[in-house]
């Protein structure tokens, strides 16, 4: 055996471990979950013929999807304004910037989520503070719904639009910003035609990441939407835990995983994700 080929049978044995691991932790369970949604209650395409003869099962993929737009639309709204003050602030002001962006992250979504239940249920402060200042006159239904959930998934989500977008944001060389002044450009013209196109890698990334996560979103629309808004995890958990139908629930968890693997897909035809994500040359 020449050197060539002690280096990379060395390299394989340093990975192998890693390998085994992977294969027993995570692709195996996964093929058991394809299997039971081909077999149970009896083997077939019974489980995947729900998908287009059952009205609950397209009424929380439709759900599903409605919800996981509206919150990857809001969450690049609100990050890229958070991530572009970012840019713009002064040294100090940044580093406050970013302490207030990562707090969040290390706060407990379930703690999150009561907050939120605390903040928008009909007696809470937001109802409250209304009624006070007479812009309501009966409590508004904030919570147990559809738009707590987006509100509580919105909240989790920003930062993860915000950090990608910063990045991005960083790499834009201010000479150019300061050329294009200097040619007598406004500074929406500047925005509009020099800044927004470059950091167009991190709006794509925040995108991708942000709806890739929300789709799988479970604690949260389980407290906020109160039962009553069901989203795909939810479901999964319903079907499996509560009513004994492994198949139908390993069904829409194989969906659920074809529904990342093809938003992937779709994305990398049109960028190239290892750029987007720092991990391309």
């Amino acid at each position: 055996m020449n050197d060539t080929g002690r280096v990379s049978a060395g390299w394989w044995l340093l990975i192998l471990p890693a390998f085994l691991l992977l294969v027993a932790f995570y692709i195996a369970p996964i093929l058991q979950v394809l299997a039971i949604s081909f077999t149970d209650p009896e083997p077939g395409l019974g489980n995947y013929e729900r998908i287009f003869t059952s009205g609950s099962v397209q009424r929380v993929i439709m759900t599903t999807l409605r919800i996981c737009l509206i919150t990857t639309a809001l969450s690049l709204l609100l990050g890229y304004a958070i991530a572009y003050a970012i840019t713009l602030a002064s040294p100090r002001a940044k580093g406050w910037w970013l302490l207030a962006v990562l707090v969040p992250l290390w706060i407990s979504v379930l703690v999150r989520a009561f907050a939120w239940v605390t903040l928008l249920r009909r007696q809470g402060l937001v109802n409250n503070s209304l009624m006070g200042a007479g812009v309501i006159s009966e409590p508004l239904p904030l919570v147990w719904n559809e738009f707590g959930i987006i509100v509580g998934m919105v909240h989790y989500m920003v930062p993860f639009a915000v950090l990608p977008m910063l990045s991005s944001m960083r790499e834009i060389d201010p000479r150019l910003l300061a050329a294009a002044r200097g040619l007598g450009a406004s500074r929406w013209e500047v925005f509009r035609s020099v800044f927004l196109p470059l950091s167009k890698p991190g709006i794509l990334a925040a995108a991708v990441l942000v709806f890739i996560f929300s789709l799988g979103f479970y604690i949260t629309p389980a407290i906020l939407g109160g039962g009553k808004t069901l989203m795909v995890a939810e479901w999964i958990s319903l079907q499996i835990l509560d009513l004994i139908r492994w198949g139908l629930g390993t069904m829409m968890a194989t969906m659920l995983v074809v529904a990342i693997l093809v938003t992937l897909a779709v994305f990398s035809r049109i960028v190239d994700l290892r750029r987007i994500f720092g991990s391309g040359g």
